[in-house]
């Protein structure tokens, strides 16, 4: 499946945005919701999450066509690395630990920011890798 590579920029920058209001206000529960959202990405795609849903009829049809298209794989990966990282945030939050609150958030941040602002993916190149990974390693068998 092919996406517009700009939907998933578009949902890092209200991630990015959560992101932040879980740091400033410690609250495990909002975490939590973007967790759901993580997942629902992680599993069903990031077109049809409840950001890629808001893409899709809000955004999208005031923009041109995409340059190009891209591998869904990739940033559906991302969506669950982003759930393992809201996850155990929430526990952490939730448990009393808020250092691994507060960290754990702070990575998805850092890495949703980065593709909200610069375009560059850390978990799908996470996930390129580690395709490179497994099919240098089917080759050499």
């Amino acid at each position: 499946m092919l996406i517009d590579p700009r939907g998933p920029r578009f949902a890092a920058a209200l991630t990015s945005a959560v992101l932040a209001a879980v740091l400033i206000t410690g609250s495990g529960a909002l975490l939590a919701l973007q967790a759901a959202v993580f997942a629902v990405g992680a599993v069903a795609g990031v077109p049809r999450s409840p950001y890629g849903l808001l893409y899709r009829t809000l955004v999208r049809p005031r923009l041109g066509p995409p340059r190009e298209l891209e591998d869904a794989r990739p940033p559906r990966f991302a969506q669950s690395v982003g759930l393992a990282f809201a996850l155990a945030g929430t526990v952490g939050f939730l448990s009393g630990a808020d250092w691994l609150g507060l960290a754990a958030t702070g990575l998805a941040l850092a890495a949703a920011f980065l593709n909200a602002a610069f375009g560059y993916c850390l978990g799908c190149e996470v996930y390129l890798l580690l395709r490179r990974g497994t099919d240098r390693a089917g080759a050499s068998a």
